[in-house]
């Protein structure tokens, strides 16, 4: 008997048969998010520049110094996964969504939505297995209420492996609702978010950690609202690496008196340089400055003069200064274009920080000059809380925003050199600095 012939198999299913298919991720709509070669589409915010870096195809971030490493662009809906592993127990780090461009003063975070990447720490109050919560500023909505009624949704259970393993993350973000599935299980989430657009962030937090495969699918918009998106990034670049004085003058003399503590440049007030004041290496022209700044030291009750608006001080009848009584912790500026007369400074006086002493006390100078240099209202928090300069110089205007109100604008400072290094100021007082920015304005 002839043999039944075997059925025609169409040669796309035969190679099906005898090579594996591909891999159903590969028509999800996820694209890669880190090519594990190098750190393209990503911005290092605020760290040194070895805190994140590529090593066998892993996005590695050493912790130190605290801080954040965002995407390029922003994002508003969309899906997140990645791999993550600790190497040491008790790691911390954490995913940004929706962050800021910049940290919030004082800090080293931005303002976001925190998803936490934390081993071995649980609580009552916080766990290692999938936490959500908002930080610095950021607003949520918890799934389940949290036992102290804070914006931070604890995992329905816990699923993270420990140190040395692997775990897998999968962030759904969608119009404010962002829910997280640790390990193949949702088992967190949040709603109401606030900003619910903005970047994309990997925490360093102190301790080694690993990152591969991230991966994203963006979703359809939904129109956040403009309070609703994150500050966007203005061209802003650190001014220190937050682990030394790279950039900086390097006196000997300023060898454990500015040094740097926890990311943050603290200053005792007891240099031992000739040139006590700190210096950039670097001369610049035009530009904006971001600095935050602080009162280190106990205040104590000091009598300091009042300043009218004309930059004058006030005079009782005899012709002495009026004076009136203040908690004072120090004195200390940002002296700009390279000479300590251009000097915006900070202080304890009732006229508030942001004036320019050199130009303001100058009777030689126009009358219309020393109102200008004069704050018009005194904006600074109390001491020991961080306070916020914007500096902005353009030819030979000044305009200085503190904390959010501007107090300088547009003021005229006659003879200031087109270009110059930057100071931060020796007044002999402990102060400390953090988040120095620059953002150079020159051929704009």
């Amino acid at each position: 008997m002839a043999a039944t012939p075997l059925p025609k198999i169409p040669i796309a299913i035969f190679l099906g048969l005898v090579m594996p298919l591909p891999l159903a991720a590969a028509d999800d709509g996820m694209v890669t998010l880190f090519n594990g070669k190098d750190l393209t589409g990503w911005v290092n915010a605020n760290c040194a520049p070895e805190t994140f870096f590529v090593r066998d195809g892993l996005l590695v971030t050493t912790g130190l110094p605290m801080g954040f490493l965002r995407t390029e662009k922003q994002y508003e809906n969309f899906i997140i996964e990645l791999e993550w592993k600790h190497i040491k127990e008790k790691g911390n780090s954490g995913l940004f969504i929706w962050a800021d461009a910049l940290p919030a003063p004082g800090s080293p975070f931005a303002r976001a939505i925190e998803v936490q990447i934390l081993d071995g720490l649980n609580t009552e109050n916080y766990t290692s297995h999938g936490d959500l919560f908002s930080i610095q500023g950021a607003t949520c909505k918890p799934d389940r209420p949290h036992p102290k009624g804070w914006m931070r949704c604890l995992p329905s259970e816990h699923r993270s492996k420990p140190a040395g393993e692997w775990n897998h993350y999968r962030v759904e973000c969608n119009d404010g609702v962002i829910k997280l599935a640790v390990n193949g299980k949702v088992v967190s989430g949040l709603s109401q978010c606030k900003p619910r657009k903005g970047y994309i962030c990997l925490e360093a937090e102190g301790s080694e950690c690993h990152f591969r495969n991230l991966r994203i699918k963006e979703l359809p918009g939904t129109n956040p609202r403009p309070e609703e998106i994150a500050e966007a990034a203005k061209g802003f670049k650190p001014m220190f690496n937050r682990l030394d004085l790279a950039g900086w003058s390097q006196d000997a003399g300023h060898k454990g008196h500015w040094q740097f503590k926890n990311g943050i440049l603290d200053y005792d007030g007891k240099s031992a340089a000739k040139e006590k004041d700190l210096w950039t290496e670097k001369e610049y022209g035009d530009f904006v400055l971001m600095c935050d700044w602080r009162w280190s030291a106990k205040p104590v009750k000091t009598k300091r003069p009042i300043i009218l608006p004309n930059g004058d001080y006030a005079l009782d009848e005899a012709g002495k200064q009026k004076e009136v009584e203040v908690l004072d912790a120090g004195d200390s500026g940002i002296y700009v274009r390279g000479s300590s007369k251009s000097q915006v400074n900070m202080w304890c006086w009732p006229i508030g920080s942001g004036e320019v002493y050199g130009y303001r006390t100058d009777k030689k100078m126009p009358a219309e000059v020393r109102a200008g240099v004069t704050p018009k209202t005194a904006a600074d928090k109390p001491i020991g809380q961080w306070n916020r300069f914007i500096i902005t110089m353009k030819g030979d205007r000044l305009t200085v925003n503190l904390n959010g109100v501007e107090v300088i604008s547009q003021a005229q400072l006659p003879g200031v050199a087109t270009k110059g290094r930057i100071a931060l100021q020796h007044h002999g007082d402990p102060v400390q600095f953090a988040n120095v920015f620059i953002r150079e304005l020159d051929g704009q």
